[in-house]
């Protein structure tokens, strides 16, 4: 496919998965980039894998070999993204490039920040939010050790990560 280019296609709500399946299904070449996310679940904090643009992904096609007509209808796909007439062309190397930073499961899973001990953090949620402390050390792979002045007297709390954020 030498003329194949990228275009943005519209999914319906929660159906990104339902249209790259039955593209596929079809014979047309997609790609739904996915990020590995933290959300707050049934009273706890989960890992989740979701699409990286909620309702967008990304399909190659061949304006002058592909048959476009069957797309629309497809289940789970609300159209192509236009601008005017125009469908939406994407940029091969941006592609590419998130591609690369896909791990091999082809998740994108974002870095941990990296904190130095004695760093001065910020307490972002939870019943300490809003107070600051010294970053201590890792106490597992999402468990941090801070240092705060409480009741007058220093003292380590131990806290999820995604409950901290950098001092300003």
């Amino acid at each position: 496919m030498e003329s194949a280019e990228w275009f943005l296609l519209y999914a319906k709500p929660h159906q990104e998965a339902v249209a790259q399946s039955n593209l596929v299904r079809q014979g047309y070449d997609t790609y739904l980039p996915l990020i590995c996310e933290r959300r707050y679940l049934r009273a706890r904090w989960r890992r989740v894998v979701e699409p990286m643009f909620p309702r967008y992904l990304f399909i190659r096609l061949d304006s002058t070999r592909d048959n476009w007509a069957p797309i629309r209808s497809t289940l789970g796909v609300s159209g192509l993204v236009r601008f005017g007439v125009e469908p939406a062309r994407v940029p091969e190397a941006l592609i590419a490039d998130l591609r690369c930073r896909t791990a091999a499961d082809g998740i994108f899973h974002p870095a941990s920040p990296e904190w130095t001990k004695g760093e001065r953090v910020r307490i972002v949620d939870g019943p300490l939010a809003g107070y600051e402390a010294a970053f201590e050390a890792r106490s597992g792979t999402e468990r941090v050790k801070v240092l705060m002045e409480l009741v007058g007297q220093y003292t380590v709390v131990e806290l999820n990560e995604h409950q901290l954020a950098r001092a300003v």
